[in-house]
């Protein structure tokens, strides 16, 4: 590719988290668990739980001001917005047009997207053919995710690893070398019962019975989801990075998807890539599915762990199965 060519270039970024932290102490009054047990198997510390009255696009608006500023633009300057979200405020309307509104971004497309923990790698992938075709010039991309109102506070194995949040990245359009060089996304859903949330679809409608078996909350096998979730992202980066001439030397950051810390440090191990270029602030936050990337760039820029032209290599997986990567030069 020429550098007079057209590329989608992360103009800005943006992430908001709720007040409230729900700590693993604060788990160890709720279910038969611990500290130990919990930061051994996820390395996580503690999360961000959203109030009961707040919904995806709430946290959404705040991480999409945040980006919108950083990039020196007005909502109503944006032509596209998409939400990755498996959390969206209703069936529909989208949550992509809760976040239009309320921005008064009154010029944009939007659309929610939904591949579970990898929907900001999807909505990457999406912004970005839009803006390389010259359909767009702009798009505003966003992770938002409250999966406190979906998970079962008395089942240990999943209660332990989510969080609320959202973040956010604006695109532009800009001739040049920086920009996204590529994404790569995958699906399979024949390994869907391996982490779903089967409840409220026309596949399992709403009965009395329904919510006594608690059948609208997240459930997950987490021993084969860990499996093909280290093999899939291990596989996905390799191709991003194959398919640009990369070699491990020349990637800056990564930017994994938070789910869990052994995840990431097996992938890290088996790509043979130094575990300081991974970024991890799973500590803090927890998984906060299709929000943990764009969260965690945020933070990594604002620490200045990247700079103009660094290469970024982003990482996900999530249920469906989906998972995908993006190689990103800033």
């Amino acid at each position: 590719m020429t550098s007079s060519q057209m590329r989608a270039v992360i103009a800005g970024t943006g992430r908001f988290l709720p007040e409230k932290i729900l700590t693993n102490a604060d788990l160890e009054q709720m279910v038969e668990t611990s500290n130990q047990w919990i930061m051994e198997r996820t390395g996580i510390k503690e999360r961000h739980i959203a109030a009961e009255n707040v919904s995806a696009s709430d946290l959404a608006v705040p991480a999409a001001k945040e980006a919108l500023k950083k990039a020196g633009m007005k909502a109503e300057d944006i032509e596209l917005i998409l939400v990755g979200t498996s959390t969206p405020d209703m069936y529909f309307p989208s949550t992509a047009c809760f976040v239009q509104a309320k921005l008064g971004a009154s010029k944009a497309v939007a659309f929610d997207i939904l591949a579970a923990c990898s929907g900001f790698v999807y909505g990457l992938t999406t912004a970005n053919q839009y803006i390389a075709s010259g359909m767009y010039k702009n798009a505003l991309v966003i992770g938002a995710e409250v999966y406190s109102s979906i998970i079962d506070w008395e089942d240990r194995t999943t209660c332990v690893l989510f969080g609320d949040g959202a973040g956010a990245v604006v695109l532009k359009a800009k001739e040049g070398t920086a920009g996204i060089l590529s994404t790569h996304i995958y699906s399979d859903g024949t390994k869907a019962d391996y982490l779903q949330a089967p409840g409220g679809g026309s596949a399992n409608r709403f009965t009395q019975q329904f919510l006594d078996e608690k059948k609208y909350r997240l459930e997950m096998i987490g021993n084969r989801t860990f499996k093909v979730a280290i093999k899939m992202m291990v596989e996905a980066a390799q191709t991003a990075m194959k398919h640009n001439g990369v070699e491990a030397s020349d990637i800056k950051l990564v930017i994994p998807h938070q789910a869990n810390k052994r995840i990431i440090d097996m992938v890290a191990k088996q790509l043979g890539l130094d575990g300081s270029l991974f970024y991890m602030n799973i500590e803090h936050v927890g998984n906060t599915a299709a929000a943990s990337i764009p969260i965690a760039l945020d933070e990594a820029l604002k620490e200045g762990r990247a700079g103009k032209g660094d290469l970024i290599l982003m990482v996900a997986f999530g249920g469906g199965f989906t998972w995908g990567s993006a190689l990103i030069r800033l």
